[in-house]
């Protein structure tokens, strides 16, 4: 049954990474603004650069509902979902690695975004170890 209490708490765990990322989306999309200094954007292009972020964001979180609202039943979907976080963490990190030390705002503001990325990828393979069990008893 998928309403055991590891279930809950992997829907908890992967809505809590959804909430997270779809605020900082909004964030980009709705106040701009607020981060161009952040990562060292100027001119009149800057926001809607920024703006372009929260979009992708926003499409790159179209994959966790179905997985929030049956994480036993869509396992495919949730691979993807930990496969997007991995990728963005080593794209961050390749991107973090290549900068220049004197651009120290953006090194930061990509620190930030490695260590949300990390913290998100635990909490998702968490959730997903958590609904393991159900995948190997759904083949029996």
């Amino acid at each position: 049954m998928h309403s055991s209490w590891k279930h809950t708490t992997a829907r908890v765990f992967v809505a809590l990474v959804f909430a997270s990322n779809v605020l900082c989306a909004l964030q980009f999309l709705f106040f701009p603004y607020d981060f161009t200094d952040a990562y060292e954007l100027q001119g009149p292009t800057a926001p809607y650069s920024l703006q372009a972020l929260g979009i992708v964001f926003l499409m790159w979180n179209a994959t966790y509902p179905p997985v929030i609202a049956r994480p036993d039943r869509y396992r495919v979907l949730f691979v993807v979902v930990l496969v997007q976080q991995a990728i963005g963490l080593l794209g961050e990190t390749l991107l973090l690695l290549q900068m220049d030390p004197a651009l120290g705002v953006l090194m930061a503001s990509t620190i930030r975004f490695i260590a949300f990325d990390a913290v998100g990828l635990a909490i998702l393979s968490c959730a997903f170890l958590l609904t393991r069990n159900a995948d190997e008893r759904l083949r029996e």
